[in-house]
């Protein structure tokens, strides 16, 4: 729900009808934290995204060690309570026109229940399918880019139900769907199983250790994987990536609209645009936000499955030699006036963002084992939490000094993507320097015992650990599938919906 989180900040400025606009014109950012009388700016709340965000980096990190030894069902639980709880605390912020009680509940509360939410099954999951590591992390991870596509289309439904006296139902929305989450991340998490300790998938052999030596078959404690030269450099390669695709995803729509303008609708650059004409435009720019959402989600299981086959280091070195050639090319296209190969240029952009996301868990699991990989995974994303903080400040910024310098709104961009293929660049130079880890740093047999003793959900070998595993599919799985596929398709179908608008 992190990325479809934006249907809330317009209905969020119109919620005091009786506002005196004379006195509320130069509120500041502080003074809406705990004013009644005014209504709140779209940027005083869009803010919360920000802090979710970096929240999610924060968290993770401080309690990915927990954890592995916590196991993934009281995280994924507390999750359910942080996330959902966060929401109904927000809605009670709305209700009471308190904007500090919403950052603290959306934001500050359920920023934690992300971080513990996104690495816990992935921690899960990448033990229980070590011959396909980047398939199961695609997976859990593209449910995370898929949220939006469900939650935001349930938010503006419920806002439109809820909505009274020509104010936006956001309070009891808000609250609503905390429930909503807490029942289905419950569910979720009381279905986690851990593999039994040694378990491998019947007739799978782990690879040579010759066959690739960026995949060790050992482990590294979380205590001495981020201090290793190879943590950092996959750190910078998720910043570069995650700072070069939320540039494109905060500036998508406006970019759009700016650069081709009328173009879109067959006039000359320079005419004059009546209201429905600028309507028929935003319209488009709205479709583009859909299929990017779209391709953003899709590309987070293509790329990560891909790169169990081409290795990840290839993967990321696809990603930003192919970024910096379509980054580059942005401007050009939009010189020409070709609309089609520019929304085509930024919806593969999008896939390598999603599967730059989806793809880290299974590189760091290659490189420092799999059994603290949900640990050292939340401490890599403090990436993120830079990279979501940073980017979106850098975009703004220099397009802001490049309007104020007088340039055409239609040219402001250009710089910026060139800046965005610059950061691309560095991540690739990480990426290429990522060597395996040294020997002292693997733990040995005594130190991977006693880890293995400190877990909550003790992990045994037993004779039916193989149906525990992948045994039959059954009515169960036809239901858990259902639950979770019905839903997704039904946001990829409201996504192409949207998009339809650019054709």
């Amino acid at each position: 729900m992190a990325y479809g989180f934006s249907v809330f900040w317009l209905p969020m400025s119109k919620l005091v009808t009786e506002a005196d606009p004379a006195m509320c014109a130069n509120l500041g950012f502080f003074a809406q934290l705990f004013s009644t009388a005014c209504n709140w700016t779209v940027p005083a709340v869009n803010h919360i995204f920000e802090t979710f965000i970096a929240m999610l980096g924060i968290s993770a990190a401080i309690w990915g060690g927990w954890l592995e030894h916590a196991g993934p069902r009281k995280a994924g639980f507390i999750a359910a309570l942080c996330w959902g709880g966060g929401l109904v605390v927000g809605g009670i912020g709305v209700s009471m026109h308190q904007l500090w009680l919403v950052y603290l509940g959306a934001g500050v509360l359920g920023g934690i229940g992300q971080g513990l939410g996104y690495i816990s099954p992935v921690s899960t999951l990448i033990k229980w399918f070590p011959d396909r590591r980047g398939l199961a992390t695609g997976f859990a991870i593209m449910g995370y880019g898929g949220g939006a596509m469900i939650g935001a289309p349930i938010a503006v439904a419920l806002m439109a139900k809820f909505s009274a006296g020509g104010v936006p139902g956001v309070a009891s929305t808000l609250m609503c769907m905390g429930v909503i989450y807490f029942i289905a991340m419950s569910a979720g998490a009381f279905g986690f199983r851990v593999p039994p300790s040694g378990w491998r998938p019947l007739g799978w052999t782990p690879p040579a250790a010759s066959a690739n030596k960026l995949i060790t078959h050992r482990h590294v404690h979380l205590s001495l994987a981020w201090k290793t030269p190879q943590f950092w450099m996959i750190w910078v390669v998720l910043c570069m990536n995650v700072t070069a695709g939320i540039g494109v995803i905060s500036m998508a729509s406006p970019m759009f609209q700016d650069v081709f303008g009328g173009r879109l609708l067959g006039l000359d650059a320079s005419a004059t645009l009546s209201t429905a004409q600028k309507a028929a435009i935003a319209a488009s720019a709205a479709g583009l936000v859909g299929l990017i959402s779209l391709f953003n989600s899709l590309g987070r299981i293509f790329w990560a499955s891909t790169s169990d086959f081409i290795g990840r280091k290839t993967t990321y070195f696809i990603f930003f030699a192919l970024g910096i050639l379509l980054y580059c090319s942005l401007p050009t296209l939009g010189h020409m006036g070709l609309a089609g190969l520019f929304v085509a240029a930024a919806c593969i952009i999008l896939t390598m963002y999603g599967g730059g996301f989806a793809t880290v868990p299974a590189y760091l699991s290659d490189i420092f084992g799999t059994q603290m990989v949900g640990a050292i995974h939340g401490r890599l994303l403090t990436a993120w939490s830079v990279a979501g903080i940073a980017g979106p400040f850098l975009i703004a910024a220099v397009r802001q000094a490049q309007l104020d310098a007088g340039i055409a709104k239609n040219l402001v961009y250009d710089r910026t993507l060139y800046i965005l293929a610059a950061l691309l660049l560095i991540g690739m130079i990480s990426n290429f320097l990522i060597r395996p880890v040294k020997e002292n740093a693997l733990m040995t047999d005594a130190e991977l015992a006693h880890e293995r003793s400190l877990q909550h959900e003790a992990a045994t070998v037993s004779a039916h650990a193989q149906e525990a595993a992948r045994g039959g599919f059954g009515l169960v799985g036809v239901i858990a599938w259902a639950l979770v596929g019905v839903p997704f398709l039904i946001g990829v179908w409201i996504a192409l919906t949207k998009a339809a608008a650019l054709f």
